[in-house]
Order: structure tokens, then sequence, then C-alpha cells
């Protein structure tokens, strides 16, 4: 438990290959199903401050109460994600926490000091998402999600319907 920003939610991964990563995720972790986006629609993202044209495959699946993302960044625009493989890691970039008051658990992490590395919004002002640049080593980037709309609807889904997997229809298209 964060004293800033409570519970974990989320362990973000990035990868090279999402169907790869998938995979290793369904046969040998036994984790699913995957809900996967092929092409992520984002309404505005910035790297640092700046308009960036990022574009990504995202998938989501739930380990209890824990999700699981991955990200496959598709362009070479700027972005964290970038940054992280570009340093030559892949796997756990960032830890994601949820809040229904978005606005103020962002501004108490800027008084505190936070610095956004990246920033957007996904479904409208209700899915807003910011990137802390927090990496004091590999894994330990912090995300805060709003999940006041649509976004917390579709994650609170995705972990139903994990509970009771049995394995069949792995990777779902979603989106």
């Amino acid at each position: 438990m964060s004293r800033i920003f409570g519970s974990v939610c989320q362990n973000g991964y990035v990868v090279r290959d999402i169907h790869a990563a998938m995979k290793h995720w369904i046969e040998v972790m036994g984790v699913g199903p995957w809900f996967y986006i092929e092409d992520v629609k984002t309404d505005w993202f910035k790297h640092r401050g700046a308009a960036s044209d990022m574009k990504m495959s995202v998938a989501l699946a739930n380990s209890g109460d824990l999700q699981i993302e991955l990200i496959q960044q598709l362009n070479d625009a700027p972005s964290m994600y970038k940054e992280f493989l570009d340093a030559g890691h892949e796997g756990l970039q960032h830890m994601s926490y949820w809040t229904e008051d978005y606005q103020g658990l962002y501004d108490k992490a800027i008084s505190l000091g936070y610095v956004v590395g990246h920033e957007g919004s996904i479904g409208g002002e209700k899915g807003r998402f910011a990137y802390f640049d927090t990496q004091a080593h590999p894994g330990t980037i912090v995300e805060i999600s709003d999940i006041s709309g649509t976004k917390g609807r579709t994650f609170a889904h995705i972990r139903k319907v994990a509970q009771n997997w049995d394995g069949s229809d792995p990777i779902r298209p979603f989106g």
C-alpha cells in the first residue's frame, strides 16, 4: 500500500511482441483471458509536455485482483515506453494506481514534486492517465488512471471474467 497512491491495481509490461507475451502468460502463467486491442485510440497523448503520435497495442487480463497490462508500441514516436525499450529493457515498466478522483490525485502528486513523463486520455475526460517519471530502476514508474468512467466498468468486467476463466477463448479482440 502506497501512502501516497493507495493500492497497486495493475502491473504494466512493455514488450516487443505482444502476441508472444500473451502466449507466455496463457501457457506458462495460466493467466487469461486477454482482452486485446490491436490499435488503441488515444484522445490525446503528450510525452514530456509535447504532443506525440504514439501508437500502441494493449492486452489486459487479471490474476486475482491484480490486472496485468501488456503494451507494444507500434511506432517510434516519443513515449516512456520507447525510452524503456531503447534503454534495453523489456518487461515490468510501471505500477498503476486507480482513482475516481483523478484530478485530486494528480494535483497531489504534482504538489509532492512528481514530474509527468507522459500522459493522455482514452475514451474521454474520464479516461485520463499519467505516468510519473519515478524510475529509479526498471519497473518502478508510477501511473495513475482515472476509473470514474467507462474504463472503470471495463476493468471490472475483465476482472469478473477472469475469476471463472476455464482456459477457453484465451485472446478476445476488444474495442
